[in-house]
């Protein structure tokens, strides 16, 4: 029976059909629902590790124990997996590996714009790429028989378009696939005598796979009804040129993005007057093109920042763009903010009202960075900002130790944190970093982590004790405050800072957001007593706004939290009866 599916459901279907047993992933937008997808199937293992990294090894791990594996992760998480991706390349597999990976060409929720297919390519790892439902389920099946038939990972690639946009599958039925474990030292032990041996291994391989990408039908021809233009394109770039074109133009429409037929792209140049590519980001087909002696036009028309869109595509093809449906009035721009009862909120209001210079890391506590709270000077990567507050204590010979912090969520510091923290109590530095536990991983959708005592399928499970960590890391002073308590927090802050050693401090409430967190009767405003200082505002809480010179409160966003209570002297705000 036919199905609408998420692009990322599809792809956890495929896994299932193709007998994957056995999946680890770290949650990043957009490829987290394939892995909440995957584990509602029995047949599946599914798991959250604590970074990339982990889950790619634990996934070849399972791999070499003969089972169909997978791990997934967004672009910026397949840079901390480059370790073993590029070694796994060269040992090849036992049972199929599929890597997926998911860009987000527009950044709605990351940090860099990076185009993944160019991993591929360094790796020498062949990579899928679906433009639909249908096909990320099909692709899925498709990349484990090319893993077991040419001995290596595979990866299939996602957007955010093509994982969060519905499409219509049709689903099968699951085969069991597993094969037995042999030793075999000069495989899968990669020092340098056996490495140099795979690596002439590595290139055969890729020159076979070209020969499948000429005649694979994951690579297709379209024909058109002209041969004015022929377009190559890919992923939701194909989508985009269908809807424009129609069948006007024949479209070579490749669903391996690497490595590319040659063959085929000539023939199909050969057929047509005028080649043109439409991809997104980086110009990697084009580029391909040129180094085949074709002359295609692409990256001098369309973009290689933001993503595409019909409009775009049609603009640049010649054809007129649809008009779009305009509202009469401007609606203002509503920029994303911490939620209210955020218990970041607090601590953050702390920070900036102490002129703290506060280096931060990759969570919806990057919110902390916006107006009027803008407590936060730098967002690099994950786990970078205690290596950040290092680095800027020591260059300036300690002076800045009384007066910058490194902020990192409970996920975050599980991830890539740790490490970080270690160096910090190694080379003594003079550093106060906060670990702002929100008792889940907040900004992908309140998955589970290493720290929360369940695992992905919500059962119990180890519990990191945070406080007992840092002290085993070489921390002595840790401490624990609660971020609705500002008194509390401003006191905390003060004294690690002026502390000569290394500190941490614990900023812990659960986010406001979990099913389970209980809130109390939202506030109102006493306007009598008001005075329209706009105290109240610096914390911007959503709930919270201006009307006739007086604060109002919106009763069906406030949780209650009374942070804002805190700041009012005039005791306007108070607690609504129950």
């Amino acid at each position: 029976m036919k199905r609408l599916m998420l692009g990322n459901e599809a792809v956890a279907r495929g896994l299932y059909e193709a007998g994957c047993s056995f999946v680890s992933s770290y949650p990043g937008t957009p490829s987290t629902e394939i892995t909440e997808a995957a584990a509602a199937y029995e047949e599946i293992y599914a798991e959250w590790a604590p970074n990339e990294k982990v889950a790619m090894e634990s996934a070849f791990g399972a791999s070499l124990a003969g089972k169909r594996s997978f791990c997934g992760m967004k672009h910026v998480g397949l840079n901390v997996a480059a370790d073993p991706l590029f070694t796994i390349a060269y040992t090849g597999v036992n049972g199929g590996m599929v890597i997926g990976v998911a860009d987000d060409a527009g950044m709605h929720s990351s940090q860099n714009e990076q185009d993944s297919r160019h991993y591929a390519r360094a790796a020498k790892v062949p990579m899928l790429e679906p433009a639909d439902s249908g096909e990320a389920l099909a692709f899925a099946k498709t990349a484990y028989e090319i893993s077991e038939a040419f001995d290596t990972p595979v990866f299939l690639k996602m957007c955010t378009r093509v994982s969060h946009s519905q499409s219509v599958v049709e689903p099968g039925e699951r085969v069991e696939c597993a094969k037995t474990y042999e030793k075999t030292p000069q495989k899968y032990i990669m020092m340098p005598g056996n490495a140099k041996k795979r690596h002439p291994i590595v290139e055969a391989r890729t020159a076979a796979l070209v020969e499948y990408a000429e005649t694979s039908p994951l690579n297709r021809v379209e024909a058109g009804e002209c041969d004015e233009i022929g377009i190559i394109t890919a992923s939701t770039s194909y989508q985009y040129v269908k809807e424009v074109c129609g069948n006007k133009y024949p479209v070579l429409k490749l669903g391996m993005a690497w490595p590319m037929p040659e063959k085929k792209i000539r023939d199909f140049a050969a057929s047509v007057k005028k080649l043109v590519v439409v991809e997104e980001l980086e110009g990697f087909i084009e580029n391909h093109c040129r180094q085949l002696g074709l002359d295609p036009a692409g990256k001098d028309a369309f973009p290689m920042i933001d993503e595409l869109s019909q409009n775009i595509v049609a603009e640049k093809l010649g054809f007129a763009p649809e008009a779009g449906i305009k509202l009469d009035e401007n609606i203002p721009n509503r920029p994303p903010v911490m939620c209210a009862g955020c218990p970041h909120r607090g601590l953050f209001y702390t920070l900036a009202k102490n002129h703290v210079t506060v280096m931060g890391d990759i969570g919806c506590y990057t919110l902390g960075a916006v107006p009027p709270l803008a407590a936060i000077d730098t967002t690099v990567c994950m786990g970078a900002s205690i290596p950040n507050l290092h680095g800027f204590n020591k260059a300036n010979g300690g002076e800045s130790c009384g007066r910058s912090v490194a902020v990192i969520g409970d996920s975050t510091f599980m991830h890539s944190g740790i490490t970080g923290l270690v160096n910090t109590a190694y080379n003594e530095s003079n550093s106060t970093v906060i670990i702002l536990d929100n008792s889940i991983t907040g900004m992908t959708g309140h998955q589970q982590n290493p720290t929360t005592g369940f695992n992905l399928k919500g059962d119990p499970a180890a519990k990191i004790d945070l406080e007992t960590l840092c002290r085993a890391i070489g921390i002595r002073r840790v401490r624990v405050v609660d971020p609705y308590n500002l008194a509390e927090c401003d006191a905390a802050l003060k004294e690690e800072l002026v502390a000569d050693e290394p500190s941490v401090i614990i900023s812990r409430r659960p986010c406001a957001l979990l099913k389970y967190v209980k809130h109390k009767n939202p506030l109102a405003v006493d306007a009598e007593k008001c005075r329209g200082c706009r105290m109240c505002m610096k914390i911007g809480c959503p709930a919270i706004s201006m009307k006739d010179g007086k604060a109002r409160i919106d009763n069906t966003l406030c949780t209650g939290c009374g942070v804002c209570m805190q700041l009012c002297k005039f005791g306007a705000l108070v607690g609504e009866e129950a």
